[in-house]
């Protein structure tokens, strides 16, 4: 509906508004002890079809952090696809809280949920993007190595959702994105995608080396021979900017799409892109719910 600020796709949303909305989770992140309590009195619906460490804990720390209140529930547990529609279960949610936060394979019935409620709705994942990691990737990126315009980063593997995310981002925050994946997975590549043969070509003096698992939940048994080329480790590493950092959305798969030499290096900044996802967060959330007067 127009008017409300679902968060559901990079985009979706302008390059103004993307680079406010991390400017205030940079700010946010400075009040960590402190926080203030934008969500007084405001309730977060998770939903949850997948499993979930970093996404789950991340939301829930952050709404209540900042003073509100979530209600957690699986699919299985609604009746999202079930027995009701998507349009009556937008509107009866939208009658119960102030916001949802859904995490679904399907992005077409995240989209349709949005699209029948009065209330925002944040994409947590879909299979066609995960936006609320790659901001999460670029608070990181900044922190460590200051304004993300003009930076070379470097994704190497699968071409999945977070891959699609970050082409869309490379565009609204000017950041120059290199992907080296199997030739076999190109056809799926965003059209802006910039797409290199070889791993080694698309580190080369590259800021930021970011690479996913090859396989993601629901492709157990999936075939990962062909990403084997593309596995970051420390030889790879030399190839980048001497200040260069490695990062990844988690969970990890060791020794395959990463070492763990690389993975205990000073590069390394996994961790620390796990916690930004608390204060980006807060920052998606307040932008969301600004029509409910929440400011700092």
């Amino acid at each position: 509906m127009p008017g409300i600020n679902h968060f559901l796709n990079i985009d979706d949303i302008d390059a103004k508004t993307l680079k406010e909305i991390l400017a205030h989770a940079h700010e946010l992140k400075k009040l960590k002890f402190n926080p203030p309590q934008l969500f007084k009195g405001l309730s977060l619906a998770m939903v949850f079809d997948k499993k979930s460490t970093r996404t789950r804990f991340s939301f829930e720390v952050a709404f209540k952090q900042l003073g509100g209140h979530t209600i957690v529930t699986s699919m299985d547990e609604i009746q999202l696809t079930g027995a009701e529609s998507i349009e009556d279960t937008g509107q009866v949610l939208s009658r119960f809280v102030d916001a949802i936060m859904i995490r679904m394979s399907d992005h077409a019935t995240l989209k349709k949920l949005s699209e029948n409620t009065t209330i925002p709705v944040i994409n947590g994942l879909t299979n066609h993007s995960h936006p609320c990691q790659i901001m999460a990737s670029i608070l990181t990126m900044e922190e460590k190595l200051g304004p993300i315009a003009g930076k070379k980063i470097a994704w190497l593997g699968d071409y999945n959702n977070v891959a699609h995310a970050f082409v869309q981002a490379s565009e609204k925050f000017d950041f120059e994105l290199t992907l080296a994946v199997p030739e076999s997975l190109r056809h799926k590549a965003d059209k802006r995608a910039n797409l290199v043969d070889t791993a080694e070509e698309a580190v080369k003096d590259v800021d930021v080396v970011v690479t996913d698992t090859w396989v993601s939940m629901g492709q157990e048994g999936k075939a990962i021979e062909i990403f084997e080329s593309y596995q970051v480790n420390s030889k790879l590493m030399t190839l980048a900017k001497e200040s260069a950092i490695f990062t990844h959305c988690m969970p990890i798969h060791r020794g395959e799409e990463v070492t763990e030499e690389v993975l205990a290096s000073p590069a390394s900044v996994i961790y620390d892109e796990a916690e930004n996802r608390v204060h980006e967060q807060k920052a998606i959330l307040a932008w969301c719910l600004a029509d409910t007067e929440v400011n700092v």
